[in-house]
């Protein structure tokens, strides 16, 4: 298996992608972000269907389009007017419609539709998985440089406020980062499943960490362990690959989950 290249190349992406995501999912699960990491997944199909249409790098237009929506989110939440789940049900539908209808007027529509909802790990070439090991190594480090006053306000905004923090850029930057973070993984394992690996290992590891390094040592661990297994279950089993990554590390979670009620009982 590790004699191809193809696979070589998935089960480095596979590996960056699941680090990257389950880093960020600190704050996802921590800030109770996950519907709005669906509402972003689902709008990014607009942005890539743009890109397809116009002639130009789909990637690029989904990633400006998901941080637009994400930027748009947050800015119609803060003012009140609607509750925050009205808001990414509006950009979430209105999005995902205007990706499928533009995908609609081309030719084998329905294959690059089916391509980038649920990706296509396996088909990543080697100049796509540098622009992936570039955006996850920037997505990380800016991470890393701001993570104590994101970390800060993820309890209590106020009192961040009240020391001089930035908030409402802070969570802007976090909502661009999950943009980014969610455009990168959808050419892996697609928009639909790309939201489980932001929540998924981090809430796995939520049940055994006692310290935030801990969660976050945990989590990108069993991010890497569900893409390098799943890739693995879908070469021998023949299975799709990107929902293989999911259910493994669906499947790690409900171990975690088992095992975590038995220690307690």
């Amino acid at each position: 298996m590790l004699e191809l290249a193809f696979m070589q190349r998935a089960f480095a992406a596979a590996t960056v992608i699941g680090v990257v995501c389950a880093a960020l999912g600190f704050f996802v699960v921590l800030r109770r972000l996950a519907f709005i990491g669906v509402g972003i997944s689902h709008s990014a199909i607009g942005g890539v269907a743009i890109g397809v249409v116009a002639g130009l790098p789909p990637l690029a237009t989904g990633a400006v389009f998901a941080v637009a929506v994400a930027l748009g989110i947050g800015a119609v939440g803060r003012r009140g007017v609607l509750s925050e789940d009205a808001v990414i049900g509006v950009f979430f539908s209105g999005s995902m419609a205007l990706g499928v209808v533009l995908f609609s007027v081309q030719r084998g529509y329905q294959q690059d539709l089916f391509g980038y909802l649920f990706g296509d790990v396996l088909a990543i070439s080697g100049g796509e998985l540098a622009t992936l090991a570039v955006g996850g190594l920037a997505v990380a480090t800016a991470l890393a440089l701001a993570f104590r006053p994101l970390f800060f306000i993820a309890f209590d905004e106020e009192i961040a406020q009240a020391y001089g923090q930035p908030v409402g850029a802070l969570n802007t930057a976090l909502l661009v980062l999950l943009a980014l973070t969610i455009v990168i993984g959808v050419r892996l394992v697609g928009a639909i499943l790309v939201e489980a690996l932001l929540v998924i290992p981090a809430a796995s590891a939520a049940l055994w960490a006692t310290s935030w390094r801990a969660q976050i040592a945990i989590s990108t661990g069993l991010g890497a362990a569900s893409g390098v297994l799943g890739l693995v279950l879908a070469y021998w089993l023949d299975l799709a690959a990107g929902a293989s990554i999911v259910l493994v590390s669906a499947g790690l979670f409900f171990a975690s989950l088992g095992l975590r009620r038995r220690a307690a009982g």
